[in-house]
């Protein structure tokens, strides 16, 4: 299962996993990102004969991830990627964004080498913290023979970057895959692989990403509901939107008011894309729609994929 010569190197950049409480019974008012990556490694007994390269990237809790983050992520990923003695990344993340970090790496990476992203729902404090059980297997398998592209391990599964979505807001259990499933599971240590690892398209420029957030396409998700309008399209277009992903109801069916505003936008030059705003599925259409569609990625996903393909349109 895994080549015991090449390093993994593990990189900080905060979140729960790495959050700690003055209770060790409270699971819930802690503060994120108070322990740095390192501390983290040493408190898994089980990594201390394996190759490791640490290296704190960021140290912020997710909810406030931002654009240079990811790029400074991006960045040394790339830079680890390339050196021949390192066989796979390992990443320590907040639970709230990871799944658009996933995603946003996948898209501008598609690494050969596995990127594995790893979080947990209770601090390192905790009395029965999940941090150390996630950590140890997302460094089995960025040392998996075969192992490629971006991938999380949580709770002994390891979903595709493409499919993982925070599914709970407080359980251990708390991500899924959707329809897709996970990619394998850790059973003791060992990767039982369920499907081919997955295949998410060519990488784009690292190098070319903006280094400043300003610069980033703008980009936003609004949600058709009961009773929705098109003032908040209206709203956004007078702030320079230059995208907008309409998190639609059932399969992609968006309020007539709200519908109109955004087909209103697109015909001025906003991309839009719709994905629907329930948990698991696609959004699949008998024709040709008027308003893209943004097939199986959530709301959040496809606000990541139209801000990247409005910087290589913008970079063409």
């Amino acid at each position: 299962m895994q080549n015991p010569a090449l390093k993994v190197v593990v990189v900080g950049t905060g979140g729960t996993i790495a959050g700690a409480s003055t209770d060790a019974s409270d699971n819930i008012g802690y503060r994120a990102a108070e322990r740095g990556v390192a501390d983290l490694v040493r408190g898994v007994p089980a990594l201390a004969d394996v190759p490791l390269e640490i290296e704190q990237v960021a140290q912020l809790d997710s909810k406030d991830m931002d654009h240079a983050v990811w790029r400074a992520i991006a960045l040394r990923c790339a830079f680890h990627l390339a050196r021949p003695d390192v066989a796979g990344l390992v990443i320590t993340h907040g639970t709230d964004t990871l799944e658009e970090t996933a995603w946003f790496l996948q898209r501008v990476l598609a690494p050969a080498k596995p990127v594995v992203l790893t979080a947990a729902m209770r601090p390192a404090t905790a009395l029965h913290s999940d941090g150390p059980q996630n950590l140890l297997d997302a460094v089995g398998v960025a040392r998996a023979e075969g192992a490629h592209g971006v991938v999380a391990v949580l709770g002994g599964q390891v979903f595709g970057a493409r499919d993982v979505r925070k599914v709970h807001p407080y359980r251990i259990d708390a991500f899924s895959a959707g329809d897709a499933g996970p990619v394998g599971v850790i059973e003791e240590g060992r990767l039982r692989l369920f499907r081919a690892w997955p295949q998410d398209g060519d990488a784009l420029e690292v190098a070319g990403l903006p280094d400043a957030t300003a610069t980033w396409p703008f980009v936003a998700i609004v949600t058709s509901h009961a009773g929705a309008s098109g003032a908040v399209v209206s709203a956004l277009r007078a702030a320079g939107v230059r995208g907008l992903v309409v998190a639609a109801t059932g399969n992609g069916s968006v309020h007539r008011e709200l519908e109109h505003a955004l087909l209103e936008a697109q015909r001025d030059g906003v991309q839009v894309l719709r994905s629907t705003r329930c948990g698991d599925g696609r959004v699949l259409d008998a024709e040709a729609p008027a308003l893209p569609s943004a097939d199986d990625l959530t709301p959040a996903k496809a606000r990541v994929e139209l801000m990247l393909r409005l910087m290589t349109t913008r970079a063409n």
